[in-house]
């Protein structure tokens, strides 16, 4: 998650959390959500099959690796990036899920030029599941690949901000790829878009949606993955939660298909505290989705809230709530399931 200041009240006001989020308001589609994606008993049954594939002890062993100090906190354009990019084209390869960047690549390459005073390259890492019926239309589920690097001979792992998110999108992808081998493959294509970046900028979701491999407008949505491993403190008595940012912004059909998904499945507790374009925290604006909003792709923004390990050293995969991390990482899975496969793409507020 990024960190952003700014001026409030005449004072300069620190914004300690990062992770963007971003709402449209408008008036309601008329084509309702759930309707045109109602589930029959055998698809639900799939998707609990599909989604039970993703376990606390997968996503455990995959965070330690790619939260772990060999990883040297992985800054956008150093060394442990790269390696953080090699290992995720190396998942995606052993699922023999291909590259989404053009001719099976997985890297989408971004310029020196592109980071401007920066004297930096870096690359985002795509990934694709092929639809079946509607493969011109892409849902992009994301997360951001970096973190802030090394500080005094410490190295900052980022294991909520953002492993987390980056191992859920490899273990989505994975249930997917199972669902597929066994005829039962999404109607829609999936990108999984890992990012660069974020935490200077959200400059490799920047770069994508000003260079998309798949026309912005034919992406349905954006599912966006930013901190998923941890509880808000605020939320300790009553945990099993996790906040949404960006639903019902741009569409009333994607807050209602992603309420029927969690009630299907997970049943955790929607939290929408933070959703909204006044929130002081301004969290909407805050992470990658936020680039797929402002050019009229519908967004969720995935997120359990900041702690005091947020952009510290102390940020590691031994703090991870894991089977709440397994059961947030499931519900996206089970959304996305409802998206890549429903019989309409959500439609926009008018």
């Amino acid at each position: 998650m990024t960190r952003i200041n700014f001026l409030a009240a005449g004072m300069a006001v620190a914004i300690l959390a990062s992770c963007n989020s971003v709402k449209n308001q408008s008036t309601e589609s008329s084509s309702p959500a759930v309707s045109s994606t109602s589930a029959s008993t055998n698809d639900v049954d799939l998707v609990a099959k599909y989604m039970n594939t993703i376990t606390a002890a997968e996503l455990k062993e995959q965070l330690y690796v790619y939260a772990g100090d060999e990883m040297e906190g992985r800054m956008t354009g150093t060394p442990g990036q790269r390696k953080a990019v090699e290992y995720l084209k190396g998942k995606y390869m052993a699922m023999d899920v291909p590259g989404g960047a053009g001719n099976g690549e997985y890297f989408q390459p971004i310029p020196e030029e592109f980071f401007g005073k920066r004297k930096i390259t870096s690359e985002n890492v795509l990934a694709f599941i092929e639809g079946s019926e509607k493969p011109e239309e892409i849902l992009v589920i994301s997360a951001h690949l970096d973190h802030i690097g090394t500080r005094n001979g410490e190295v900052y792992n980022g294991a909520d901000d953002d492993g987390s998110g980056t191992i859920a999108l490899v273990e989505i992808a994975e249930a997917f790829q199972q669902a597929k081998k066994e005829g039962h493959g999404p109607k829609r294509s999936i990108l999984f878009l890992h990012v660069t970046a974020e935490e200077i900028g959200l400059q490799g979701s920047q770069f994508y949606t000003e260079n998309p491999v798949y026309p912005l407008a034919n992406t349905i949505a954006d599912l966006n993955v930013d901190m998923i491993g941890r509880i808000d403190p605020k939320r300790e008595k009553e945990s099993n939660y996790v906040y949404l940012i960006g639903s019902d912004m741009l569409s009333q059909d994607l807050h209602e298909i992603s309420e029927m998904a969690n009630k299907n499945t997970v049943n955790l507790d929607l939290d929408y505290t933070y959703n909204g374009k006044d929130d002081p925290n301004r969290f909407y604006y805050r992470s990658d989705h936020y680039n797929f909003a402002k050019n009229n792709v519908p967004v969720i923004f995935y997120f359990n809230g900041t702690h005091a390990d947020y952009h510290k050293a102390s940020d590691t995969p031994d703090k991870i709530e894991y089977d709440l991390y397994a059961q947030r990482a499931q519900l996206i899975f089970a959304t996305a399931w409802e998206l890549a496969n429903g019989d309409k793409r959500p439609a926009l507020k008018s």
